[in-house]
C-alpha cells in the first residue's frame, strides 16, 4: 500500500525541484522568488481544501470496511461536486484573491510582476486540481494506491516536458513554467476519469444520486471535514507566515528558504506515502472494527518511520550542499544557504511522528485531534519566533524563523501522540 504512494509522491518534490532549477538558471534570483510566491499562493489555497482528499479517503475506507458500496459511490460524487463548486468560486474571485495573498505574503517589488503573471495563468487549473484531490482520496480509500501513482507519474512527466518545451523551445520564462503546470493538471484529471470508468465502472449500479446532496448528507460531510479545514487553516497560517517573513528579508533570503523547503518537501512527500497507507488500511480496519489489523498496521508504520527518518537525516547531513548547488547556480544564494542548511538536518526527526499520526487520524476520521494539535503547534510557532526576535533582535531573524518551524513540527507529533493515548487507543 505504501510503495505506490511513495513513488507517486516522490515525483512531486523532484519535479518541484526541476521547476526551481529551471527558473534558478534564468539569470536572476527574482525568478526563483516569483515561483516561490506563486507556488506558495496555490499551495496555501489548495491546502485549505485538502479535506476534499483527506475526507474522501477516510470516509471511503470506512464505508468499504462496512461493505457499503452505495456510500462509497456517493462519497466520490459528493466530494467531486463540492470540489468543482469551490474551483468555480476561486476563478470568479481570482482578482481579489490575488491581491489578498500578495498583501499577506508581502513579496518585494521586483518579484511582484513575475509572481502576478504566474498566478493569473495557474488559477485556471483550479477545477482540475481540486477534482483530482477528491479522486485521489477516493482511490486511496478504495485501497488502490497504484492508480494515484500512475496518475502522478504521468502528470509530473507532462509538467516537466511541457515546462522545458515552453521555456527552452519557445523562449518563455515564468509563463512557460506556469502553463506547463496547468497543462499537467488537466492531463492528470483526464487520466483519473478514464481509469475510473475503466476499473470502477461496475460501481454505477450502486450509485443512487437521490440523497447524495441532501441537506442531511451534506451536513454530515461538512461536519466531518470541518475540523480538517480548520486544522489546515492553522497549517496555512504557519506556512504563509514563514514565506512572508522570508520574503520581507529580501529576494536572496526568500530564494534560500525556497531552496531549503525543497528538502523539506522531498522528505514530507516520501513520508506521506506511509501516511496514505495508514489512511487506507487503518480506515478500513476501523470501519470493520478489526482492532488486530489496526494495531499491526500502526506497528509497521512506526518501524518504517524510523528507517526513513534515519536515511533522510543522513542524506541531508552528507549531501545537503550538493543538492542546493543542483537547484541553483546563483552564487549569493548558494553561499547564504550554507549558514542555514543545518536546520534542514533537523526536519526529518522533528516532523516524522506528525506525518504518521496524520494518516492514522484521517483513516479514523479523528479530526478533532488533528485540529487541536495543529492549533496548539501554530501558537507555539509564533511564540518561538517572536521570542527569538525579542531576545536576539533582527540579527538572527531567519534562524529564529527556522527554529520556530522545527519546534512547530515536533510539537504536532507530541500532541497527537498524547491525544491518541488519552482518547483513541480504546476505540478500536
Amino acid at each position: 500500500m505504501a510503495l505506490p504512494s511513495i513513488v507517486a509522491n516522490i515525483t512531486v518534490p523532484l519535479l518541484g525541484m526541476i521547476d526551481v532549477a529551471i527558473v534558478g538558471h534564468m539569470g536572476s534570483p527574482v525568478y526563483i522568488g516569483a515561483v516561490a510566491v506563486g507556488s506558495m499562493i496555490f499551495n496555501l489555497v489548495y491546502w485549505l481544501f485538502g479535506f476534499l482528499r483527506m475526507g474522501a479517503s477516510g470516509l471511503t475506507a470506512q464505508a468499504l470496511g462496512r461493505r457499503d458500496l452505495t456510500e462509497v459511490t456517493r462519497t466520490l460524487v459528493r466530494s467531486v461536486g463540492v470540489a468543482l463548486g469551490i474551483a468555480l468560486l476561486l476563478i470568479i474571485l481570482q482578482v481579489p484573491l490575488k491581491w489578498l495573498m500578495f498583501w499577506l505574503i508581502g513579496p518585494t517589488a521586483d518579484v511582484v510582476p513575475y509572481a502576478t503573471t504566474y498566478f493569473y495563468i495557474v488559477i485556471w487549473g483550479a477545477p482540475a486540481s481540486l477534482a483530482l484531490f477528491s479522486l485521489m482520496g477516493w482511490y486511496i480509500g478504495m485501497q488502490n494506491t497504484r492508480i494515484p501513482m500512475f496518475i502522478s507519474i504521468m502528470q509530473n512527466i507532462v509538467n516537466l516536458l511541457a515546462s522545458l518545451t515552453l521555456v527552452y523551445g519557445f523562449g518563455m520564462k515564468i509563463e512557460g513554467v506556469a502553463l506547463g503546470t496547468v497543462i499537467a493538471q488537466y492531463a492528470g484529471l483526464l487520466m483519473a476519469l478514464g481509469l475510473l470508468v475503466r476499473y470502477y465502472g461496475w460501481l454505477r449500479s450502486y450509485l443512487v444520486i437521490k440523497g447524495t446532496f441532501f441537506r442531511k448528507a451534506m451536513g454530515r460531510f461538512f461536519h466531518i471535514n470541518r475540523d480538517i479545514f480548520l486544522r489546515t487553516l492553522c497549517l496555512v497560517a504557519v506556512n504563509l507566515f514563514f514565506t512572508s517573513a522570508g520574503a520581507r528579508q529580501g529576494a536572496v533570503i526568500l530564494s534560500v528558504n525556497t531552496v531549503m523547503l525543497q528538502l523539506y518537501l522531498f522528505f514530507s512527500y516520501f513520508m506521506d506515502g506511509f501516511a496514505y497507507a495508514g489512511e487506507a488500511l487503518c480506515g478500513k480496519a476501523y470501519g470493520a472494527h478489526n482492532g488486530i489489523i489496526f494495531r499491526e498496521t500502526l506497528r509497521r508504520l512506526w518501524i518504517w518511520m524510523v528507517i526513513v527518518t534515519a536515511a533522510y537525516t543522513l542524506l541531508y547531513i552528507i549531501g545537503g550542499h550538493w543538492i542546493v548547488s543542483i537547484l541553483t547556480d546563483e552564487p549569493q544564494v548558494i553561499e547564504t544557504s550554507r549558514e542555514y542548511l543545518w536546520w534542514a538536518w533537523l526536519i526529518p526527526v522533528a516532523g516524522c511522528v506528525a506525518f504518521i499520526w496524520d494518516g492514522v487520524f484521517i483513516g479514523m476520521t479523528a479530526t478533532r485531534g488533528m485540529l487541536v494539535s495543529s492549533l496548539i503547534s501554530a501558537l507555539v510557532f509564533f511564540a518561538v519566533y517572536y521570542l527569538s526576535l525579542i531576545i536576539y533582535h533582527s540579527s538572527l531573524q531567519n534562524h529564529g524563523l527556522w527554529l520556530a518551524q522545527v519546534v512547530y513540527l515536533a510539537t504536532r507529533g507530541v500532541i497527537q501522540t498524547i491525544w491518541y493515548r488519552l482518547r483513541l487507543i480504546n476505540t478500536v
